[in-house]
């Protein structure tokens, strides 16, 4: 099917917002956003209204909206969110971040275009022809957030508040990818994640390297060190403690999704390299899905501009993330890295261990859920291939604490590819993929409303 050009204008309209929530700077364009959100939702009879957390002003809303549905229908809760990831670096971009743009290849370029503001809003698309056909359809609730990308605070403890808001019998997320090809996937485990930044403070001042070298401590030679410490040569974490109580897949588990790996091959033409980084003697499905992992997401000290300039840096930074699986507790690993970087900090520099969010644990899924039978189902009717299950190392990290609140079985179904190059420039998300999302949301809701 082709998709109408009015869908296609709001789905541009709504990528245009710079809803960057990690950026103070970007809160009105936040705002904005989600009061369009807002008033797209009110023509389909959505009651909907914009929350702030308790105690936490000046962060971006989050949007509950609900309508009901038919007689006796079980009640649907659509997580999403609508805040990005920063366009940084932005010469890396061969269209504007923020105006997107359909090229000939099918795809359209824009941040944000996949991740997730065109998976829930295709799915809530299909959700739209649903309704205006006057067939049966659940009661449906939608939840969609401005923080996912940096920690999901504002829902995390606003969640608890409103449990009587959330309360539903299934948790409808769209933010996964698909298998290779395009093949459902229906995703049955995500990691949990957790960010923080590392600071070393040596001298007060950059210094001369030639008055003071061999003499003053480095930072940035410390920071490489204390950040080369937290792994063993063979790529296993080294800080002890971290993976205490880690749950290994069951045998059920790992042979699904060694069913639906990507070869070798295939990681090495998507990312460009090949798939060697974390530990050895594993596969890179178990590497990628079952064990934690410790990451070095940016490091940042001294001089990095033309020619060269010969200090020894008096300060350096290192970004981090965790992804946790389950039996790993937030809490405990994050104490452990804790104490890890303290006994291994450079001597003459000062640590410092700030910024810590998200602390999300990880889950999975029992396979034999009822609703993964229905959502298998309505996926072999919509790909005579039927789906896979998947076990999906990213994160998100808010999911775990909606299922609890609302009481909802989880069913994450999203339509991502590697090539859709999200968190990086150029981000990308093709019409075929829309198209599907929109097939799915129209009838995985019917098919819950019977």
């Amino acid at each position: 099917m082709a998709i109408p050009q009015t869908i296609l204008d709001e789905y541009f309209e709504l990528l245009k917002f710079e809803t960057v929530g990690a950026d103070p700077v970007r809160l009105r364009d936040c705002l904005v956003c989600a009061t369009w959100i807002q008033k797209w939702l009110a023509p389909m009879g959505f009651k909907a209204e914009l929350m702030q957390a308790p105690g936490l002003l000046g962060t971006p809303p989050v949007l509950f909206a609900q309508r009901p549905g038919s007689e006796g229908a079980p009640t649907v809760l659509v997580y999403g969110h609508y805040d990005v990831q920063p366009a940084d670096p932005l010469d890396k971009w061969e269209t504007p971040p923020f105006e997107p743009t359909l090229k000939a290849d099918g795809r359209v370029y824009c941040r944000g275009a996949q991740d997730d503001k065109g998976q829930w809003f295709s799915l809530l698309c299909g959700m739209r022809k649903l309704l205006a056909s006057g067939a049966r359809v659940p009661t449906i609730k939608v939840v969609l957030e401005g923080q996912e990308e940096s920690g999901s605070t504002a829902l995390a403890k606003l969640a608890p508040t409103i449990k009587d808001k959330l309360r539903a019998d299934v948790l409808l997320v769209c933010d996964t990818s698909a298998a290779a090809d395009l093949r459902p996937a229906i995703v049955a485990g995500l990691r949990g994640v957790s960010h923080f930044t590392v600071r070393l403070e040596a001298a007060d001042h950059d210094l001369h390297s030639g008055e003071f070298g061999g003499i003053a401590p480095n930072a940035a030679q410390g920071m490489c060190e204390l950040l080369a410490s937290l792994h063993n040569p063979d790529g296993s974490i080294a800080v002890r403690g971290f993976c205490d109580g880690v749950v290994p897949p069951t045998d059920e588990e790992r042979a699904a999704a060694e069913s639906a790996a990507m070869s070798d091959a295939r990681y090495e033409q998507e990312m460009g390299c090949p798939p060697v980084g974390g530990e050895q003697g594993l596969t890179p499905t178990e590497r990628n899905s079952f064990r934690p992992t410790i990451e070095v997401n940016g490091v940042h000290s001294g001089y990095g501009g033309p020619g060269s300039k010969t200090v020894i840096p008096c300060a350096a930074l290192g970004k981090l993330s965790m992804r946790l699986v389950p039996g790993q507790n937030p809490d405990a690993a994050m104490a452990a890295v804790e104490r890890h970087l303290k006994q291994h900090a450079p001597r003459g520099m000062k640590l410092f261990i700030e910024d810590l969010t998200g602390e999300a644990s990880g889950f999975r899924l029992p396979l034999a859920s009822p609703v993964f039978r229905l959502a298998t189902h309505v996926l072999g009717e919509m790909d005579p291939r039927g789906p896979v299950f998947q076990w999906d190392g990213a994160s998100i990290p808010v999911v775990s604490t909606l299922r609890d609140c609302s009481g909802a079985a989880p069913l994450l179904v999203g339509w991502g590819q590697p090539q859709d190059r999200i968190h990086s420039p150029n981000e990308s998300y093709g019409l075929d993929q829309f198209e599907l999302s929109m097939a799915w949301g129209e009838k995985i809701l019917a098919a819950l409303a019977e």
